[in-house]
C-alpha cells in the first residue's frame, strides 16, 4: 500500500485557512452531481449529566456529499454548544493573518535561502503547475509548501464550500448554537511560522517530491474518511510523520490541549458537538488517546 506523503497531513489541519490565500480563478466549475451518501466516523464522550460527540471533518471536498444523516445528524441536532478548531466566520480575515505572517522578514528571497538541488527541484515543481517561479520569494518556505499542496487540489475542484466545517458552521448558525474554538486564526497559523527554518525547508522539498501524487494521495484520505475508517484515515495522515518537530507542534500538543479542555467540560452539564479536523481523531496521540490518558473513556458511535 501507498501512503501519503509525510506532509500533505500538515494542509489539512490548515486548508480551511489556507485555502482563503488562493486565487479564485484556479477553481475549475463542476457540473452538479447528487451528493453521495457517506458514513464519517463518530465517538462519544459522556458522563451522567454532559455528553461531547467527536465529528472529524474534512476541510475541502471535491463534491457535495451527504454526511447530514443518521447519528451524526442527531448528535448535532441535540447539541447545545459547537466546538471548532477557529471560531466560526474566523476565514473571513484570515487571508491577511496569512499573508503577514508568511512574508519573510530576513530580506533574503526564499529561492536564495536553498541549497541548488532543491531550489532547482522547487522551480520544476512550480512550472509543472503554471506557477512562476518568483511567485512565493517573499514568502516563508512553510507558505510556499501549504500553496504548492492546495493549487493542485483546488484546480481540481477541492473547495471549502463543499468542505464539512463550512456546512457543520451553517447549521450551527441556524440553530444559534453556542461556539467554542479551541484555537485562534493567529496561534493555528503561528504554528506554522514558528516552525524552525530546517523543519520548514524539509516540508518544502518534501510537498515538492509529492506533487505528482498529491490528488491521488488526498482522493485515498477522503474515501478513508467517507467510510469511516479511521484506522487507515490514520496510517495515510499520521502514522508516517518522521520529523519530531512537526508531530509534536501540529498534533500531540493540540491534540492535548484540546482533551484537557474536554475533560474539563465534562463538568459543565450539557451535550457538546466537537467538529476537528479528521487526522485529529485518529492513530497514535489522537484526542481519544489524550482522553484516555487522562482517564477519560470514549466510545465509536458511527
Amino acid at each position: 500500500m501507498t501512503r501519503a506523503p509525510t506532509r500533505l497531513r500538515t494542509w489539512l489541519g490548515s486548508a480551511l485557512l489556507a485555502f482563503s490565500a488562493l486565487p479564485s480563478s484556479m477553481a475549475i466549475a463542476q457540473e452538479p452531481v447528487k451528493a453521495s451518501a457517506v458514513r464519517p466516523a463518530l465517538w462519544k464522550v459522556a458522563d451522567k449529566d454532559t455528553t461531547i460527540w467527536l465529528f472529524g471533518t474534512i476541510h475541502v471536498l471535491p463534491e457535495q456529499v451527504d454526511w447530514y444523516a443518521g447519528p451524526v445528524a442527531k448528535a448535532l441536532d441535540s447539541a447545545q454548544e459547537l466546538v471548532t478548531e477557529i471560531p466560526i466566520g474566523a476565514t473571513e480575515q484570515a487571508q491577511s493573518t496569512i499573508l503577514h505572517m508568511a512574508a519573510r522578514k530576513d530580506g533574503k528571497s526564499l529561492r536564495d535561502t536553498l541549497p541548488e538541488n532543491e531550489r532547482v527541484a522547487y522551480e520544476g515543481a512550480l512550472a509543472s503547475i503554471g506557477i512562476p517561479a518568483q511567485a512565493f520569494d517573499a514568502n516563508d518556505a512553510w507558505f510556499a509548501a501549504l500553496m504548492l499542496t492546495l493549487i493542485p487540489l483546488k484546480t481540481a475542484g477541492y473547495s471549502t464550500d463543499t468542505g464539512i466545517d463550512q456546512q457543520v458552521a451553517a447549521k450551527a448558525r441556524e440553530r444559534k448554537l453556542t461556539n467554542h474554538a479551541f484555537e485562534t486564526v493567529d496561534y493555528q497559523i503561528g504554528l506554522f511560522d514558528n516552525l524552525s527554518d530546517t523543519t520548514q525547508r524539509t516540508y518544502l522539498a518534501e510537498v515538492v517530491d509529492a506533487l505528482p501524487k498529491v490528488r491521488t494521495d488526498v482522493d485515498q484520505m477522503v474515501a478513508a474518511w467517507k467510510t469511516g475508517d479511521a484506522d487507515h484515515l490514520a496510517e495515510l495522515m499520521n502514522e508516517d510523520e518522521s520529523d519530531p518537530e512537526i508531530r509534536r507542534v501540529l498534533i500531540t500538543d493540540r491534540n492535548a490541549n484540546w482533551a484537557r479542555w474536554l475533560k474539563s467540560r465534562l463538568d459543565k452539564p450539557g451535550t457538546v458537538f466537537v467538529a476537528v479536523g479528521a487526522g485529529h481523531l485518529a492513530g497514535p496521540d489522537s484526542v481519544q488517546e489524550q482522553l484516555a490518558a487522562a482517564g477519560v473513556r470514549s466510545v465509536r458511535v458511527q
